[in-house]
């Protein structure tokens, strides 16, 4: 088990959880840094550079979305402690990322501690196109890259017709400059951020898991942009040992 903990939940993300319940998100934070950032990101470049087929999707279709995507984060990171230049950014642990525009959610995988997932509208619903997804909690890339909405949340229980209409809405709605987002929370067994498959190994669930979840439109491709921020702490009360 990889064991990557914050210290507490942003203060936002303590309250109750509703499905979907979004609410506005300023124009710059869609992405963040907090004081898990360089062992996160050190995970991620493992996942990369060892299992890139389970955590990277990259496709000719969907490059002028991901360089997208990767422009609209540059202009964000200067604010975040980067030092962004013409072909590289300096990290705030201190890492030089060479941009590569041929692989820009490569890229921005050593960058940026959120998960990124480009959709693309095609017909009444948004598909999946492109991701970089090194922490997926109970889901895997493979099985939803080129996927619908609808498609991408079997077999989620909650998600009945109802809600998928709902966040069909938010897609197609949501404008340039005017994010939105949402949070969820649940008990975890085990703290690794690498969970295609959840492991509830016993009745124990010492952590509390969090997804900052935000959707925002990108003015040139039209595509929607999901990010996936994850903060893992330990339940007050629970012994460090565990």
């Amino acid at each position: 088990m990889r064991m990557i903990l914050q210290q507490v939940f942003p203060p936002e993300q303590r309250g109750d959880v509703r499905l979907p319940g979004v609410a506005p998100c300023g124009p710059a934070d869609w992405l963040r840094v907090d004081d898990a950032y360089d062992a996160q990101m050190q995970y991620r470049a493992t996942l990369i550079a060892e299992r890139p087929q389970d955590v990277l999707y990259e496709t000719e279709a969907a490059r002028a979305a991901s360089r997208e995507v990767l422009r609209e984060a540059l202009t964000v990171l200067p604010k975040l402690g980067f030092d962004v230049g013409a072909g590289r950014a300096v990290c705030p642990d201190g890492r030089a990322v060479d941009l590569d525009w041929s692989a820009p959610l490569h890229s921005l995988g050593h960058l940026v501690q959120e998960d990124i997932c480009v959709l693309q509208k095609r017909g009444d619903e948004h598909v999946l196109v492109a991701a970089v997804l090194c922490f997926p909690a109970n889901w895997r890339l493979a099985e939803k890259v080129e996927q619908p909405l609808t498609a991408i949340h079997v077999p989620v229980d909650e998600y009945d017709a109802n809600i998928a209409r709902r966040v069909q809405r938010l897609f197609d709605g949501v404008q340039v400059g005017r994010p939105l987002w949402r949070f969820n929370r649940l008990a975890y067994a085990d703290a690794d951020l690498h969970q295609p498959r959840k492991r509830e190994v016993d009745e124990a669930m010492p952590f509390l898991r969090s997804e900052r979840q935000c959707i925002l439109r990108l003015p040139e491709t039209d595509a929607v942009v999901f990010t996936i921020h994850t903060t893992v702490v330990r339940r007050e009360g629970t012994p460090a040992s565990e």
